[in-house]
């Protein structure tokens, strides 16, 4: 073995190690984040729902006392929970749920977040080290896609925070999927590192593939954000009908710790609409490399076929919440297909399907 060829495998087992040792630290994030979501403090909507509860019984006893006297009896109106914006309004009534409000809750956030970033430093040398065993962009196959999107997710998740988003709620659920991609990653799709395929020798790998990466992270921050909305507004609906069915006690613990549905809504429409363009550009620049690589823009193949069926559903969610009639839950479900979609053109494409791009197995 040349020393160049000890090197390179040198390389690639550092950086195994180092995604094993961004999954260990990742997990200990994890452990902090459910710390700071028992301890941390509720969203105003849940605790403005626990004190009209509370007083409720000692409003019943004043009222029957002072009707008890012969006087006029007291009416005590019960105050209105605000649940969403005003129409018209760009006000979001509530902010996050799990960050600060405690001492000891914002101190298990801490943690957490300091955890994530130090997983995320050795997540990137990982990525790095087998980048530069193989000499080349670190996402050829299955493995190093999974590994490098799940490094730009805790990015994008980490440059938010730098840029004073209140977005830590987004944290335990970030961490968990993370790790779950990892696994698969190190469990399932592993590939020992080698060279490509003569049709992935072009500068467009690191163009078209590094946007896809990007899209799917920040398409998948968005669909987080879209589930948790649709979990929460139902449970505001439940606030605001108090004679209705109520939530669980577990479902109340957890979805008074998130923000407003108002909240998760515009924040999941905003990363759908700006990433939108740049998942436009992927599928644009990937035509321009299947011509420099097999003669012709278009060909039917299976992964393209999907790439523009998940462009699709991501233009008609776009343009449904341009439509009255297809705001909140509606769009909400169609913007879960579109990421649906997308997921399905990774893994059911890559592993059952045979194309073109099947050169990205396993």
């Amino acid at each position: 073995m040349n020393l160049a060829a000890e090197v390179n495998e040198n390389l690639a087992q550092s950086s195994n190690v180092l995604i094993y040792s961004a999954m260990a630290v990742y997990t200990l994030a994890f452990l902090a984040h459910i710390s700071e979501w028992v301890f941390g403090s509720r969203s105003a909507v849940g605790r403005t729902a626990s004190a009209i509860t509370a007083n409720a019984p000692a409003a019943a006893k004043v009222a029957v006392q002072v009707g008890g006297k012969g006087g006029a009896t007291a009416v005590l109106e019960r105050p209105k929970v605000v649940t969403r914006s005003a129409v018209g309004s760009r006000d979001v009534p509530d902010g996050p749920g799990a960050a600060g409000g405690s001492e000891k809750g914002d101190l298990y956030g801490r943690i957490a977040i300091s955890l994530t970033v130090l997983g995320f430093l050795m997540h990137v040398g990982g990525v790095v080290s087998r980048a530069l065993s193989v000499q080349r962009a670190p996402w050829g196959n299955m493995y190093e896609f999974s590994t490098t999107f799940a490094m730009v997710a805790v990015g994008t998740y980490l440059a938010l925070l730098a840029l004073k988003k209140n977005v830590r709620w987004i944290g335990l659920p970030l961490v968990t999927t993370v790790l779950l991609d990892l696994g698969l990653a190190v469990s399932v799709l592993y590939t020992e590192s080698d060279q490509l395929v003569p049709a992935l020798h072009s500068y467009w790998l690191w163009i078209h593939v590094s946007c896809a990466i990007i899209s799917g992270a920040a398409l998948y921050l968005g669909a987080v954000s879209t589930l948790l909305y649709l979990f929460r507004d139902r449970y505001e609906e439940r606030l605001e009908n108090p004679d209705g069915k109520q939530s669980g006690a577990f479902a109340r613990s957890v979805l008074e710790r998130v923000p407003s549905a108002a909240s998760l809504d515009k924040f999941a429409y905003r990363i759908n609409a700006t990433v939108f363009p740049l998942w436009t550009f992927t599928i644009i620049a990937g035509a321009i490399w299947a011509e420099a690589a097999w003669g012709r823009y278009w060909g039917w193949d299976p992964k393209e076929v999907w790439s523009f069926i998940t462009w699709v559903a991501y233009a008609g969610y776009l343009h449904a919440r341009a439509t009255a009639g297809w705001k909140g839950r509606k769009a909400a479900y169609l913007a879960l297909a579109a990421f649906g979609c997308y997921l399905f053109n990774y893994y059911g494409i890559n592993i059952f399907v045979s194309g073109k791009h099947s050169y990205a197995g396993v």
